[in-house]
Parts: C-alpha cells; structure tokens; sequence
C-alpha cells in the first residue's frame, strides 16, 4: 500500500470496520478490537494513527507488530488470522496495516491464557466501537453453520410480536417479554429461534440489541 491509499483510508474515518491507534495498546484492549472486527464483518486497524486521524507513524514497528501478535495468540480464542503490511509514512516511520478479514470461525472470545472454548468474552463491533456481544449475538454466531430446516409453531407471541413489528419496526428482548408477558429467556430463545428461520434480523447496538422485520 502506497502513503497515498493509507491517506485515502484515514479520510474515511473510523467506524464499524476501520479504528486508529496510536500504538499498540495493553494485549486486551488490541484483542479486543481485532475480535470484534473478525466477529462481525471484517476491517483494519491502522497502528500509527491518532484518533483524529493524523498519520504519526511509528519508529518502532518491528517492536509493535510483535507485541500485535502476541496479543492475537495469546488472547484470542479461537486465534483470529490477521494480515499486518507496513506503510513506510516518514524516514524510519511506519503505519502497521492490520488487516482482520471477517471469520469462518465465529464467536471469537477475549481469553486469559490458558482458557478455551466456552469461556472469555465475545465482542462485535457496532458503528465505530467494540462491544460485548449479546447472549443472542454469540447464539446465532455458533448456529450460523446451521440455519437451514429451523422449524417453529407460529402462536400467539409469534402473532403479537409480528404485529408489534408491523407497527413499530423493532423491538428488544425486554420489550417482547413483557409484550406476550413472557419471560425474558423466552422471549430470547424465540427471536432468536425467527431469526434463524430468516424472518428477523438480529441489530447489534450499544444499549440493547434490537431485531427487525428481515423481510
């Protein structure tokens, strides 16, 4: 990549599938970032760059990319795959291209060494940061290999709730619950359980995931 395609990819600013760093931050916080893009649609991370999108680059990139990767192999479970390309931006100054491609391998999990499937904590991005993915999130990451032949009897809470959706074109799992006065983990594995048939889809949101009418 020339300065020139790096310049062009920082006017975009940050958002769902690109974010700027400064440097390489606490192994965390950079494991983080990389699951939440390979949870949910892919992106880069630009190491070198500030916030604000002025491009400082690093005079330590050999340092830094080692530091990435440790983070990546020690942190994340199952291990994303990554690609790193450095884009010299000054003498002896480099941005670290990161590039996270969308995973087959969904959930990713935020792991301690040591831990393995089933534990840490799984995160998706959502406009242009990091979050913790939902209960409902996570499920339908670890079901997406098998959607097809999802079967369910369409009853009463089904019929209130495509109504509600008629209306008022989202809904919370909150809100479901206590519109078919249901509890909250039915009301869950239910709109989970559409959107899995392809008859609602599933938002990611900072406060609370929503679903919608997929059709």
């Amino acid at each position: 990549m020339t300065l020139g395609e790096l310049k062009q990819i920082v006017s975009l600013g940050e958002g769902i599938s690109l974010e700027f760093k400064r440097r390489v931050p606490r192994d965390e916080r950079i494991a983080k970032e990389v699951i939440a893009l390979a949870n949910t649609q892919g992106g880069r991370i630009l190491v070198g760059v500030d916030d604000d999108g002025t491009i400082t680059g690093l005079d330590d990139a050999s340092e830094q990319e080692f530091v990435l990767r440790r983070a990546v192999r020690r942190r994340t479970f199952p291990e994303v795959d990554i690609r790193t390309e450095r884009v010299v931006v000054a003498p002896r100054r480099d941005v670290i291209l990161v590039t996270v491609p969308e995973s087959d391998q969904k959930p990713h999990h935020l792991v301690d060494e040591g831990m393995g499937p089933g534990d840490g904590t799984a995160y998706v991005r959502v406009e242009d940061m990091s979050v913790e993915a939902s209960g409902e999130s996570v499920e339908m990451m670890e079901s997406a290999n098998s959607m097809t032949g999802v079967t369910f009897e369409f009853g009463e809470a089904e019929s209130l709730l495509m109504r509600y959706l008629d209306d008022y074109g989202r809904i919370t799992v909150g809100e479901f619950a206590k519109l078919a006065d249901i509890s909250a983990e039915e009301a869950s594995a239910t709109l989970v359980r559409l959107s899995k048939a392809n008859l609602l889809r599933l938002h990611a949101d900072r406060k609370e995931d929503y679903f919608t009418l997929a059709y």
